[in-house]
């Protein structure tokens, strides 16, 4: 078996770090000499890069991902009482917001190979009350987003995308056009916690829109609900992104698709280990998408989780379980509506997926301790 000198982590920001050491304490100390700190230089230009690299009209920058997903709700006016649709099998951040605003969250299975939500159980779930559909764009690969834009258009509704996990990402529409995740509904919502694909060394997030009316908006609310200052229009909220973190953000975006790249090789080595496991699904590659691996999410077929767990751990492998509750059998969203196996496949996947190490510095002696490590435990 490979030897690991190293110490293998879930995300491996310090390697990642002294890799671009030079072009990040550069930044830092750039912003700390300007004292710019807020709303600086840095900012407007990450915002700039940002919308070129996406292709998108306007970017917002703003405090975390979760803010980003509740200015744009309040961006499109939704009143409470207002209906929502999001997947079930998902981090509680997107229907955390919902239900703080006093909307009500509806939420949908997802299909089993993908985890990304089923657009046929998404399209029954629409009632006289919903006004928006929050697709998440799970682990790093687009959701159907063809389709749920046709659904979206035919009912009339709103699309936020959640896009947390797959900034850069590819999604090609069957007529050949190539888009950005997060550039094709109404609004793309994003984070850029330290463990994401593109993250900072703090908390920081992003809207994305092509439609003028609504970023200046989202502006507007992420300032105090401010336009002018002191003059408020609107009911707002104090979320930004500061010069430190945006300053990082910039030189990690110049080195966001060599990243992507990275995990994808990671991804194919999981991929060709775990080939001929029976007890092992690997990840689907769907052809509307590619795929940026924010994490590596396995199925397990008549394997002990738990039992495999403890035995990557006891040779120094983490492993981490995404999720391990549905949202409708969490206490918080507990709801007379839902109740346990209305949701089969996301009920079946919390029971049984695992997600490996997967960031842009492992190097393949570790892969092959990793695969080996999962296998002689497998196959036993």
């Amino acid at each position: 078996m490979a030897v690991v000198e190293k110490k293998i982590q879930m995300v491996d920001l310090v390697t990642q770090y002294e890799k671009i050491q030079g072009e990040i304490d550069a930044a830092v100390l750039g912003v700390v000499r300007s004292a710019a700190y807020i709303n600086g230089p840095e900012v407007k230009a990450f915002k700039s890069e940002l919308e070129a690299y996406l292709g998108v009209k306007h970017v917002i920058p703003c405090a975390n991902g979760t803010d980003a997903l509740q200015i744009a709700m309040m961006a499109l006016g939704l009143k409470p009482g207002d209906e929502v649709i999001t997947a079930d099998f998902t981090y509680v951040a997107t229907a955390e917001v919902i239900a703080l605003l006093g909307l009500t969250p509806v939420l949908v299975d997802v299909y089993p190979d993908t985890f990304d939500i089923n657009v046929e159980e998404l399209e029954k779930a629409i009632g006289p009350k919903t006004k928006a559909i929050v697709p998440v764009h799970l682990f790093g690969q687009c959701a159907d987003m063809e389709r749920i834009l046709a659904v979206a258009k035919k009912h009339g509704l709103f699309v936020i995308e959640d896009t947390a996990q797959a900034i850069g990402s590819n999604y090609t529409f069957s007529n050949g056009t190539v888009a950005k995740a997060g550039t094709m509904g109404d609004i793309g919502c994003t984070s850029f916690f330290p463990s994401k694909n593109l993250g900072c060394y703090g908390d920081g997030g992003a809207m994305y829109t092509n439609s003028d009316d609504l970023a200046a908006k989202m502006q507007m609310i992420a300032n105090h609900g401010q336009s002018v200052q002191y003059y408020h229009d609107s009911i707002g909220v104090n979320s930004r992104l500061d010069s430190i973190q945006a300053a990082i953000l910039r030189i990690k975006l110049r080195h966001l698709d060599s990243y992507a790249a990275e995990r994808n090789n990671a991804a194919s080595y999981y991929d060709k280990a775990f080939a001929g496991s029976s007890k092992l699904r690997t990840p689907k590659r769907v052809k509307h998408s590619d795929h940026v691996f924010h994490q590596y999410t396995l199925q397990l077929n008549g394997v002990d989780r738990q039992g495999l767990r403890d035995h990557l751990a006891g040779k120094g492998i983490p492993s981490m379980i995404y999720y391990p509750v549905p949202l409708h059998m969490q206490k918080a969203y507990l709801d007379p509506r839902y109740t346990e196996g209305m949701f089969p496949v996301t009920e079946q996947l919390c029971a049984s997926v695992i997600s490996l190490p997967m960031h842009s510095e492992l190097e393949e002696s570790t892969l092959e301790f990793i695969t080996q490590s999962v296998l002689e435990y497998v196959n036993q």
